[in-house]
This record gives structure tokens, C-alpha cells and sequence, in this order.
């Protein structure tokens, strides 16, 4: 997509980024969004509106986003915004995009706990997608969340303070560091299980994605196995552990959470059919 000079009309702006992103199977979703966002309107908007003038000025910044998302950038990075349970998120290249499958995390949460008051935390937040549907859903439950990363937690305190969830608590330092002598009743945690080497990482996409914050030894399972090894300390007696994985690593997780002694251990399918989370049960109860 080139810009002409003058001024072009939504309509032949958005066939010009269509065109231009016609290897991405989301081309015409993704022209749609990045102009929506240079307007600043809705998609629906966008498209009442196709006759009418694209200014130049506005039409270089569509240029540059076509051409930023054709070269593999995630859309999320280029509009500033991602939706997570349906809770428009911040995102910038220092956290990850949040992903549909991680939804899951959430829905096997609320599922394991009630909503009388709960203390949960969530381990390497990012974001903060996981902490806040939760805080969301449940307003009675105290959630913490951690980060090694103090520009992920500046976008999740951002995150919070924007949909009015300023009960949650964040707290910097690597997994359990920020919580010793705490106690929960239920633990969450989206780590890193990419494999060191795993050819998923020339997706283009990952390669604007922290790599902190996607590999995880040369199997993937360093992190993962780092959380099941020390939850224990940190889960009262019947607490849980939630955890989501790698398509392929449910067996592996699984036989961590017992070699540890958690009972009622499980797995659950995301909705593309790969075993994505994992949950167990402390001793006690």
C-alpha cells in the first residue's frame, strides 16, 4: 500500500490495506481495525462512512500501520489495545498480547472458588488479563499479582486503574519471591513453556513479543516445573494450583503436580481441543 499525494476516500483506503495484508488470513479484519483506530471510530463507523475523504495526513499513519502489521507485528502492539474477557486491556511490547486460550485460566478459577472472599494470586501477570477478569468477576476475593517485570506492572496498574479494579494488588519480583510467608487459596499462572530452540518461534509475530516472557528452558517446562515445586508453600490446605501450558506438555505438568503430592489432579481442553490448563489440589483437605 503506497500513499498518493491526495486524499483517498475509507473505502478505497480499506481495499488498499486489504490487498496489502492478503497473506494474513485476518487481512480484512485487520485493515478494518487499524483504520478504525487512526479515526478513532468504530468499525461499524468505518464502514457506514466508505465514501467518505481519507485526509493525507491520516492516510500516512494507515500506511505506516498496514505496513508495520503486514511485517508480522501483532495488531494488538499497533492499536495499543487487546480485549480479554471482555475487558479492554492496555497492551505494549513489554507484556504478551493476551490470548483467548487463557481465558480458560479464568474460567477454571471461578469454577474451583465461590464468591465468598478468597485470597488468589497470579504469577507473572504480564498485563494483568488474569488477575483483573478475576477481580472482575469476583469482588470479594483480595487477588495479588507478580511480575519480575516493572514495565509489565506499570501496563497492569495502568490496566487497573482504567476499569476501576484498583483493589488489586501488584507486587514485583520473579514467581513467589513477593509472597513469602503469604498464604492462598487459589494460585494462577500463565508462565513461559516455549521450548529454547522450538521452531513456533519464527512466527512473526513472537519476534516483538518479551522472549522473557515465552521460553522457558529447553523444554519449555522450566518455569512450570519452578511453580509446582514451591506452591505448596504458599496454598493453604486444599488450595489450587492453576496452571496454563503448551499443547503438548499436559502429560508432563500433570506428572509434576503429583511427583509433588497434589491430589485431584486434571487437565482441560481449550476450545481449539489441546489440553491447555492443568489444576490440582493441595493436601489438607
Amino acid at each position: 500500500m503506497e500513499t498518493t499525494g491526495s486524499s483517498l476516500t475509507i473505502g478505497t483506503a480499506l481495499d488498499q490495506g486489504r490487498a496489502s495484508l492478503a497473506a494474513l488470513k485476518s487481512a480484512r479484519l485487520d485493515a478494518e481495525l487499524l483504520l478504525a483506530h487512526v479515526l478513532r471510530c468504530t468499525r461499524s463507523a468505518l464502514l457506514r462512512d466508505a465514501h467518505g475523504a481519507l485526509g493525507s495526513a491520516l492516510q500516512a499513519q494507515y500506511v505506516a500501520l498496514i505496513a508495520r502489521r503486514a511485517h508480522g507485528e501483532p495488531l494488538a502492539y499497533l492499536t495499543g489495545e487487546r480485549e480479554f474477557w471482555s475487558l479492554p486491556l492496555r497492551v505494549t511490547p513489554a507484556v504478551l498480547v493476551p490470548r483467548p486460550e487463557t481465558e480458560l485460566v479464568v474460567e477454571r478459577t471461578l469454577a474451583l472458588l465461590g464468591p465468598e472472599p478468597a485470597r488468589i494470586a497470579d504469577l507473572g501477570t504480564g498485563s494483568g488479563a488474569i488477575a483483573l477478569a478475576l477481580a472482575q468477576e469476583r469482588p470479594r476475593w483480595q487477588v495479588t499479582a507478580t511480575d519480575q517485570s516493572v514495565a509489565a506492572l506499570e501496563v497492569a496498574t495502568q490496566n487497573a486503574r482504567a476499569l476501576g479494579l484498583g483493589s488489586v494488588r501488584f507486587l514485583r519480583g520473579d514467581w513467589f519471591a513477593p509472597l513469602r510467608g503469604e498464604r492462598f487459596d487459589l494460585i494462577a499462572s500463565n508462565p513461559p513453556y516455549i521450548a529454547e530452540g522450538d521452531p513456533a518461534l519464527q512466527d512473526a509475530a513472537l519476534q516483538y513479543e518479551p522472549q522473557s516472557a515465552l521460553i522457558s528452558g529447553p523444554r519449555g517446562l522450566t518455569a512450570l516445573a519452578q511453580i509446582v515445586r514451591e506452591a505448596g508453600t504458599y496454598l493453604l490446605p486444599g488450595g489450587y494450583l492453576v496452571l496454563e501450558h503448551g499443547a503438548d506438555q499436559a502429560a508432563a505438568v500433570r506428572a509434576a503436580l503429583v511427583d509433588a503430592g497434589f491430589a485431584n489432579v486434571r487437565s482441560h481442553r481449550d476450545l481449539a481441543g489441546h489440553e491447555r490448563v492443568s489444576e490440582a489440589r493441595a493436601a489438607g483437605l
